[in-house]
């Protein structure tokens, strides 16, 4: 019995010891780093915009990224600045704050977010227009602090080239840890321009092949094949059917990020669906069927539900905004659909192509059409329906618009201010005012760039960071 006591005593000062460790490595790890804003809309919902949203935009510092060369199709382009989605992402490091931004140049850049002093870049072999995603991997071996960032395929490769390793994992001090080949399939893509999610130590990517990607988060399970050390992939889910080779063509390009909504990843594809991918069973297990190209991200509200952008292209009906209940059967998971007027922009004939920002009740996007959208997405408009595939579908109530010209950001609403840039080159801060039954939108201040905004800001403790098509990445925000 006595022995049986001191085996008890033993584990239980074990278990406290080991979680003591636990605690104790959970502080050193706090007091040396902070990922304040680790991936693209902030957080795995993507409703995350950052803090404090300035009164008045003055210039604090900008730094040259200048311009790279990259292939659409037969033509060769020189693009300059950042892209889209191309929003920054912020980490502290020893108390110090820092940018982790990829540029046109083919260059992933750590800055001084305080000067804009460059610490580090790393060239990829394209153009990178998508945001990265940072997170720590720790294990009882290890402790690193990874950055995962796509780009484009590869100035001078093929579709049809071997080795296409347009997604790689780089270590906060600018190293590389591996590359993943973005294997050929009936897409006409291999870019990636998705920012993925990782929980549990699984990485969730999707990619413009058209692949949905589950990949080991640990560094160390990473291997050379085909002459490049790449990392241990669990699982590839395909992210199109058949049927869509038929209407898409070659476009089953899968450019938007996954977000996380109780037990299940869900993402929209290139293919015109929204697909969930349950967590246990690592398959796709609900199916909502739009037939558009979907470019944008998906966000999740507060009661669990996804905003979906709908881009014009592929369906009769006209681009716009859904709100889909994934806790239905697919077939009756819409709660409203709000669409924006038709209008030839660019490649584009309308609809949202940017992510749509959420606070509370309220939502915010910008459209082709170029309107900024305020409504509640809680409340339905009872004297007003929309259609999208041949069905008739409630509206949500609008509560204001705003003609500020096309855009393809995401506008952040933060507080009672929104922070929105478009195509006029101008990053404006705007007021919103909400009273009784009026709401009103009133600019409060602007900034004018030497080029288009593709890209969407970060805002962070009265700070603005957003790169440009004029080759400068800024700091703006009150002197």
């Amino acid at each position: 019995m006595y022995a049986k006591l001191i085996v008890i005593i033993f584990l239980l000062f074990d278990s406290t010891l080991k979680l003591s460790n636990k605690q104790k490595e959970d502080e050193e790890f706090k007091s040396k780093y902070a990922l304040l804003y680790p991936t693209f809309l902030g957080n795995e919902q993507r409703n995350f915009y950052g803090k404090d949203i300035p009164n008045t935009i003055d210039l604090l510092w900008k730094v040259f990224t200048g311009c790279g060369k990259t292939r659409v199709g037969k033509k060769t382009y020189r693009w300059c600045g950042t892209g889209w989605p191309g929003q920054p992402i912020l980490v502290k490091e020893l108390g110090q704050g820092y940018i982790i931004i990829g540029c046109l140049d083919h260059k992933l850049r750590k800055l001084d977010a305080e000067t804009g002093k460059e610490i580090w870049n790393y060239k990829f072999d394209d153009v990178i227009k998508g945001s990265a995603t940072i997170f720590c991997y720790r294990d009882s071996l290890n402790e690193k602090i990874i950055i995962l960032q796509g780009s484009r395929r590869g100035f001078g490769k093929s579709l049809y080239s071997k080795i296409v390793p347009s997604f790689r994992a780089i270590d906060l001090s600018g190293k590389e840890l591996w590359r993943l080949n973005i294997k050929r399939t009936d897409s006409y893509s291999r870019d990636v321009d998705a920012s993925p999610l990782v929980l549990d130590s699984l990485i969730y990517l999707g990619a413009e092949n058209g692949i949905f990607y589950i990949i080991d988060a640990d560094p160390n399970m990473a291997t050379m094949r085909r002459g490049i050390v790449q990392p241990k992939i669990l699982k590839e889910i395909k992210l199109y059917d058949d049927k869509d080779i038929k209407i898409h063509g070659g476009n089953l390009v899968a450019e938007s990020s996954p977000v996380l909504c109780q037990n299940k990843i869900y993402i929209a594809a290139g293919s015109g669906h929204v697909y969930g991918i349950n967590l246990e069973t690592l398959k796709i297990d609900w199916d909502f069927y739009i037939g558009s190209d979907l470019d944008g991200t998906i966000s999740v509200t507060q009661d669990n539900c996804l905003i979906v952008p709908v881009e014009k292209q592929y369906i009769k009906e006209k681009g716009g905004v859904l709100k889909l209940d994934p806790s239905k059967d697919a077939e009756e998971s819409v709660v409203w659909y709000f669409p924006t007027e038709d209008k030839k922009f660019a490649s584009w004939r309308g609809g949202v192509i940017g992510s749509v920002s959420i606070q509370d009740s309220l939502i915010a996007f910008r459209a082709i059409d170029g309107y900024l959208y305020l409504a509640n997405h809680y409340l339905l408009d009872n004297n007003a329906q929309s259609r999208l595939n041949g069905k008739k579908y409630p509206m949500p109530k609008l509560l204001a618009k705003v003609f500020l010209g096309p855009s393809i950001s995401t506008p952040l609403i933060i507080d009672d201010k929104i922070i929105t840039a478009g195509y006029d080159n101008k990053l404006r801060i705007l007021k919103v005012d909400r009273m009784a039954d009026i709401t009103e939108i009133a600019p409060i201040d602007s900034f004018v760039a030497q080029a288009a905004f593709e890209s969407t800001p970060l805002v962070w403790q009265n700070r603005i960071y957003i790169g440009c098509k004029d080759g400068y990445f800024y700091c703006l925000g009150e002197k």
